[in-house]
């Protein structure tokens, strides 16, 4: 079964490309699929599904936002004989007042989780909280490259989660059955607000970070001043909703039960960053 590839889908993104890392580092061999990677896959284009299914015993499914792709991809992966699903879900799922979802993106959630969890093959769940890496690859990392990180979130908290974490807990379920049937809800081990993971983060690389709480209506005005839509702002506006409102405050369990072990703190996220080449004073990378 080892000789038989495993595909990674988002295989650039924040957790596929550590998972593909982790995977290739215990020396199994790995299809990395993306739009741009090392084999082509595209959500969009069901044309590029078969070719990365096509002899592969397992799979982890990164999907496509506000979509509902997924149900039609596992139906494709159980006749090409995959065995084993990992999905990348989201935190808050079975919270309906968790945010505002102006984008249909917890349905399409939702209708992921049933697929996979009907495929009749042995499927896993992993659902994270906010990433880690938000502050230096994806959403907020070129605010704090710059040195003001401007947003709506007020004094709320969230318990950030390495991806490097994620990725360890998809690499488990993606080898060993063990985790068949489980659904790891995933955070780091204590709750930060956005202040205070700014102040981390200039403290330990020493530069001048600082975190400005915005009013809604004034985030909204500023990223239609750079260009936006109203639409597309306000569903930015959103995305931060539950940092303001704090529902990501609570602490899961899901690394030390897939892993054995605690996830690591956001001061540890932070200090492997700053040690690693670029670390917050290069570009950001793709999210």
């Amino acid at each position: 079964m080892t000789q038989q590839p495993i595909l990674v889908t988002g295989a650039t993104g924040k957790s596929g490309r550590r998972v593909v890392s982790q995977l290739r580092a215990k020396g199994l061999p790995v299809r990395a699929a993306s739009r741009d990677g090392e084999h082509h896959f595209d959500w969009n284009d069901t044309g590029t599904w078969d070719p990365a299914l096509a002899g592969t015993q397992a799979v982890y499914i990164v999907q496509l936002d506000g979509t509902r792709l997924v149900r039609g991809f596992v139906e494709r992966a159980v006749g090409h004989g995959v065995r084993r699903i990992v999905l990348a879900s989201g935190r808050g799922i079975d919270n309906p007042d968790y945010a505002t979802d102006s984008g249909g993106v917890l349905d399409g959630l939702l209708d992921s989780e049933a697929a996979v969890r009907e495929s009749g093959v042995n499927w896993t769940i992993s659902r994270p909280g906010w990433f880690a890496q938000n502050f230096s690859e994806g959403f907020f990392a070129e605010a704090v490259r710059a040195g003001e990180l401007r947003l709506p979130g007020g004094d709320g908290a969230a318990s950030f989660i390495d991806a490097e974490d994620i990725a360890a807990v998809v690499t488990a379920a993606l080898t060993d059955d063990r985790h068949a049937g489980q659904v790891y809800e995933l955070s780091g081990p204590h709750a930060v607000t956005l202040a205070e993971a700014v102040a981390t983060i200039a403290g330990v690389t020493g530069r001048d970070i600082r975190y400005v709480p915005l009013s809604v209506a004034d985030y909204v005005d500023e990223l239609v001043g750079q260009g936006l839509s109203s639409v597309d702002a306000k569903a930015f506006a959103d995305v931060i909703e539950p940092l303001r409102e704090g529902v990501d405050e609570y602490l899961s369990d899901g690394v030390q039960r897939a892993l054995g072990r605690p996830p690591r703190t956001f001061t540890q996220f932070v200090e492997a960053t700053a040690a690693a080449a670029g670390g917050w004073h290069t570009a950001a990378t793709r999210p």
